[in-house]
């Protein structure tokens, strides 16, 4: 069975033979592909050094990893016995406002990207933004151009008008990497149903997280499954997967990044607030990428059977690949 993480935030490009604890939990876990964070705030060029740093990554770690442009790469790394890295960015800040960079960076082999992160941008409204501008006209030329390259269109940290816009302009299905439904866990992080209802209608997959600032209350592996099996029974099987937005080896320094990059100076709280500012304790039962296998034992436990169990836990995002990369 092929395990798939649409969304792991760990800083991996940094780790070496020497020392690769993360990339080491991946492999402990079977974990056949996983869709990394490059970059948040970085522009082109820094975007284009944080590339360069994880293809020397991959090739320093060769016999655990490689990294994946096609669907057909990501079946024969896993069958392997390594992991098929997808290459993806948080946001498109590294277009610096250039449509044609959707190609370059495409052909550089960037897979993935998440049209706004946590504030509003050129192309559209955060889910954390006041007001949801929607989809600007510049940022329906670059999902349209996405599109064509093959590069998938994120809407995880979107506001919910621009990811409405973007799943209604978009010409091929979209992805919600990492989030949950919002209707069983509040929080501007998770997606209504009406957003949920439209990614169905448009063919895309939303990877369910276990960060605990988005999961509510459904922190115990029986309670997941039960988030899971109420996303299914509202969008679907071919619809969901597993995105958990890991941040194994990180520290403070790279959450701060995450949370601010350069746009503020006052303290930035992201999915957390005040009182919850640090790193978050994890769920105690699937805390890092050796613990995959714990998510297939629920979904068995919670009655899916085992074509469903398959979707799920990466068959859906397999599919969804095949049908969205494009070579150029």
């Amino acid at each position: 069975m092929l395990y798939v993480d649409s969304l792991l935030c760990t800083p991996l490009e940094k780790e070496r033979l020497e020392h690769r604890p993360a990339l080491e939990e991946i492999a402990a876990g079977g974990v056949g592909c996983v869709t990394v964070t490059v970059g948040f705030w970085e522009d082109a060029t820094e975007s284009m050094d944080q590339i360069v740093r994880w293809q020397h990554m991959a090739e320093d770690n060769s016999d655990l990893v490689e990294i994946a442009y096609t669907a057909d790469d990501i079946e024969r790394i896993a069958q392997s016995g390594r992991c098929a890295i997808l290459l993806g960015f948080q946001n498109v800040a590294f277009l610096q406002g250039r449509l044609g960079y959707v190609e370059l960076f495409a052909r550089m082999g960037t897979r993935v990207g998440q049209l706004t992160y946590n504030i509003q941008s050129d192309i559209g409204g955060s889910c954390y933004e006041p007001h949801d501008s929607g989809l600007s006209r510049y940022g329906k030329y670059v999902v349209r151009e996405m599109n064509r390259c093959g590069m998938v269109v994120d809407l995880s940290h979107v506001g919910n008008t621009t990811t409405i816009d973007a799943i209604r302009h978009s010409a091929e299905p979209v992805a919600i990497t990492h989030s949950n439904p919002a209707e069983l866990a509040p929080h501007p992080r998770n997606k209504p149903s009406e957003v949920l209802d439209a990614l169905k209608d448009n063919g895309g997959v939303i990877g369910l997280s276990v960060y605990r600032n988005i999961v509510g209350e459904y922190t115990t592996a029986e309670r997941w499954s039960e988030l899971v099996a109420w996303t299914v029974d509202r969008i679907g099987i071919d619809h969901v997967g597993i995105g958990t937005d890991f941040d194994q080896t990180g520290g403070k320094a790279y959450l701060e990044w995450m949370r601010q990059g350069r746009w503020a100076r006052e303290v930035q709280y992201g999915a957390g607030s005040k009182g919850n500012a640090g790193p978050q304790p994890r769920l105690g039962w699937f805390d890092d990428p050796s613990q995959f296998p714990n998510a297939e034992t629920c979904l068995r436990d919670r009655g899916f059977v085992d074509a469903e169990v398959a979707k799920i836990m990466g068959g859906n995002w397999l599919e969804f690949y095949r049908r969205t990369f494009k070579k150029l």
